[in-house]
């Protein structure tokens, strides 16, 4: 990419559109346009390597380096060969092609990739005689080929790699929180990173530590070994490392309590090797202690917790069965401890099983739809009021 201005787009999960705007706004992107899981944005090569490092909510950031109408696999495979794929690759590197589409011509993304692979080597073996390899686990170069209905977009994935790997989380549980879902649920919260904050069913810890970094302002991006653009032709490691320093620079001493609670002994023990991983020993602390019997720390505050579905509860770090019956008594168990120990918090519930939500007795306002994997799930916020006396609760976190 060269030094001027370029569109990028910074892919997300649905429901965190906004939260990805707003954290671009304040990173200082130009010419935003929310769309469905995506915001796209202007920026240069040096805002590419910070919206890598800082972005909480951004799945991968992907610069378009060309579009064209496509009715057929012809015309597909020409579109692509007519790129001058030479100022991003040469014909000893590796590539991989990822093809996404929904078109009236083809439900085949598979064999459209492959023929977006072949137009690649075909012209840089008929201009060099040699052709570039694809290497599917670790590419110098990652394609991202996107055909809605005729019209074909070329990008490249300068993130290398899914964002929400950031390079923190140890062991985990068999159902782990996503790291960008736990920092969409942060910052949807209204949390403000300086009343403590608990989650209650911590699981491996993820949402603890995104909370952390959010608190701070740790860029998430500093725990990663490697990002996509660092092997790009035209990277910039003066710049980068600039960058780096700057954003390192501008983390804050805040450490606010974030407390996490477990009832299960070996996810405790997980959870407190990703902190430490994270190198936030000094601003979470990790119980190992039922939510019934979880002290709550003074004052006023945000509970934030992911309990379980109705899977095997076993699996998320809950001891006993998944029957209905079960995962009511835990729900029932939620909703009696929020209004016996939390009067006065804010508490915030993930869940895809709205049936066993009703067994927490409580009016959630609002109800937030998330996936969480391929989960239909919901945000649900209870403000937790002392008897008949309503208590202000937390506001919105301010941008």
């Amino acid at each position: 990419m060269e030094r001027q201005h370029f569109r990028m787009i910074a892919q997300t999960l649905f429901g965190l559109e906004e939260v990805l705007r707003a954290e671009l706004v304040r990173l200082g992107a130009r010419d935003i346009e929310r769309h469905n899981r995506a915001v796209s944005f202007s920026g240069d090569q040096g805002f590419l390597y910070k919206t890598n490092l800082c972005l909480r909510t951004a799945i991968r950031i992907l610069v378009p380096i060309g579009s064209f109408d496509a009715r057929n696999t012809e015309d597909l495979y020409l579109g692509i060969k007519r790129i001058k794929w030479d100022q991003f690759l040469s014909n000893a590197d590796t590539f991989v092609i990822k093809c996404t589409l929904n078109t009236y011509w083809t439900d085949h993304s598979q064999f459209m990739a492959q023929k977006c692979k072949d137009a690649i080597v075909d012209r840089f073996r008929e201009k060099t005689g040699r052709r570039p390899s694809v290497h599917l686990h670790d590419p110098m170069l990652r394609i991202h080929v996107h055909i809605i209905n005729e019209r074909v977009t070329v990008s490249l994935d300068s993130s290398g790699g899914s964002l929400h790997e950031r390079g923190y989380r140890q062991e985990t549980n068999a159902a782990p929180l996503n790291e960008v879902l736990a920092a969409g649920m942060v910052q949807l919260s209204g949390w403000d990173g300086k009343v403590p904050l608990v989650d209650p069913m911590c699981g491996s810890g993820t949402l603890l530590v995104e909370a952390a970094l959010f608190a701070a302002n740790i860029p998430p991006g500093i725990y990663r070994p490697a990002f996509g653009f660092q092997r790009w032709l035209d990277f910039d490691e003066e710049l980068y490392d600039t960058i780096r320093t700057a954003m390192i620079a501008r983390i804050s001493e805040a450490r606010p309590i974030i407390i996490g609670g477990d009832s299960n002994r070996v996810t405790v023990a997980k959870a407190r090797a990703t902190v430490a991983a994270a190198q936030l020993e000094d601003s979470i602390t990790i119980r190992h202690s039922a939510f019934a019997d979880l002290e709550p720390p003074d004052g006023q505050g945000m509970l934030i917790m992911n309990p379980p579905y109705g899977e095997r509860m076993d699996e998320q770090g809950i001891g006993g069965e998944s029957s209905p019956e079960a995962i009511q008594e835990l729900y029932t168990m939620i909703g009696d401890t929020l209004k016996k120990r939390w009067t006065g918090w804010t508490a915030w519930v993930l869940t895809s099983n709205l049936e066993a939500a009703k067994h927490i007795r409580l009016t959630p306002k609002p109800k937030i739809q998330l996936f969480n994997g391929a989960l239909d799930c919901r945000m649900l916020r209870y403000d937790l009021y002392a008897g008949s006396r309503r208590l202000t609760p937390l506001p919105p976190r301010e941008d």
